[in-house]
């Protein structure tokens, strides 16, 4: 577990990786209860560990402060979520100057109730607030400008008015507000992302936990997935299969079947499924915060030789890549084993982007590392322990027939990696075979 090393003024010096956890053992994947006969993911540690590493990259930055809109970025620092609504309205946001706690400005009444549910911080650094709901309360309103203002009067109190303040993302009049304060702004989100690479033990629990509903997903689909049943069903049954079981928010779960296959079109549709289809599905989720991106391929009742050969093709890429994950390696020799874009039928890596593709996971789908032949040889990226993401690849069937894709979850180990996605995959699955 993560180590928590209180100093006298109560900043946590050491958010690293607990180096007594032993990777022989099993990453746990425990029930959603808190017990009190073993320990299972200690939601206080994991808050202390989110705002110590987020302390620890600031003071790394050039940046006094950080100033978050990204709900995955105020949730790794506040340990507070109002739900998927906020996710596209930039009604909340979150103050780090690392001098002292967050402060988060939350939609309305959720301010209130974080102030009587949520006491990791001091009542006062709970606020209400509300900008612009992405323009429909115009800039004349004020709210930008008043906004700007106590931001900058939280900068001075806390000594850091002087130095850059950080921002990820906004609407474009509190960027001109801030300015207009004085503030020289700049991109926070890198830092932000330096913070968020290495998980914690609690942490990397959650995505084996939030990968273990998405198995339980796959066996009801492959137990469903019959000729005469369509792509949305099969959607909307593992919704309700991920909810039933702790789901926080299913992102998105593409459903791919038959011809859809080939260019991969990302999404689903009511098409109905008939025998000897090919069928990928992907499944985008989150248990507290910790999300999958998890596809697998199942044959409708029976396989041909070009699906097959897909598959094994697929499966090839990916186990080259999965061979070379340790730590100290970089991202530009595990896309070198994937095959370039004029192979599998396109005209360029950016056509081909996302089909032969890694990308780190945690409250967000797209973490670092990041790698592809688009830009990882360029932009070469270490991997280090604690790390987890996810390696997905390919490729269309020779007869037009369908396609393979495949996506295993890695978490980065002292001596390797270890996969967290168990639906079987090593072989072309057949649901309900003739």
């Amino acid at each position: 577990m993560a180590i928590i090393t209180p100093s006298d003024n109560g900043i946590i010096t050491n958010p690293d990786l607990d180096p007594r956890w032993d990777w022989e053992r099993p990453i746990p994947s425990p029930g959603r209860m808190n017990v009190d006969f073993e320990e299972r993911v200690d939601f206080s540690r994991l808050h202390r560990y989110r705002v110590a590493r987020a302390r620890t990259a600031l003071e790394e930055s050039d940046l006094g402060a950080m100033l978050c809109f990204d709900n995955n970025n105020i949730r790794y620092l506040t340990s507070s979520v109002i739900g998927e609504w906020s996710r596209d309205k930039f009604a909340r946001y979150a103050l780090f100057t690392g001098n002292s706690d967050p402060y988060l400005w939350d939609f309305g009444s959720a301010a209130a109730h974080h102030r009587l549910h949520n006491p990791w911080f001091e009542p006062d650094h709970w606020r209400a607030g509300m900008l612009g709901l992405r323009g429909s309360v115009g800039e004349e309103a004020g709210l930008f400008a008043n906004a700007a203002k106590e931001i900058a009067d939280l900068l001075r109190q806390e000594g850091v008015f002087d130095m850059p303040i950080g921002v990820d993302v906004c609407e474009p009049p509190m960027l001109f507000a801030l300015q207009q304060e004085g503030l020289d702004v700049r991109d926070v989100q890198q830092v932000m992302l330096n913070a968020r690479q290495i998980k914690s033990m609690d942490e990397i629990i959650l995505l084996n936990q939030s990968a273990s509903m998405v198995d339980g997903a796959y066996h009801l689909i492959a137990e469903e997935l019959k000729p005469g049943t369509r792509e949305n069903e099969m959607v909307a049954i593992a919704n309700k299969f991920l909810y039933d079981n702790g789901s926080d928010d299913v992102e998105a779960i593409n459903a791919v079947s038959g011809e859809r296959c080939s260019p991969h079109p990302h999404n689903f549709t009511d098409r109905m499924y008939r025998p000897g289809d090919q069928a990928f599905f992907d499944i985008i989720q989150s248990y507290m915060g910790y999300r999958t991106c998890y596809y697998r391929t199942l044959n409708v009742g029976s396989k041909t030789q070009a699906q097959v050969d897909a598959y094994a093709k697929a499966r090839e890429w990916i186990d080259n890549a999965i061979a070379l994950v340790r730590p100290g390696m970089t991202t530009d020799k595990i896309a070198a084993v994937w095959p370039r874009a004029q192979a599998f039928g396109f005209e360029s890596e950016m056509e081909a982007f996302g089909l032969q593709f890694g990308h780190g996971l945690g409250l967000a789908l797209h973490e670092r590392p990041i790698i592809s032949r688009l830009v990882s040889f360029e932009n070469p990226f270490e991997l280090k322990e604690g790390m987890v993401f996810a390696l997905e690849t390919y490729c269309p069937a020779a007869d037009g027939n369908g396609a393979a894709r495949i996506e295993e979850e890695i978490v980065v180990t002292a001596t390797g990696c270890r996969v967290i996605t168990l639906f079987p995959a090593q072989d072309l699955f057949v649901a309900n075979a003739y």
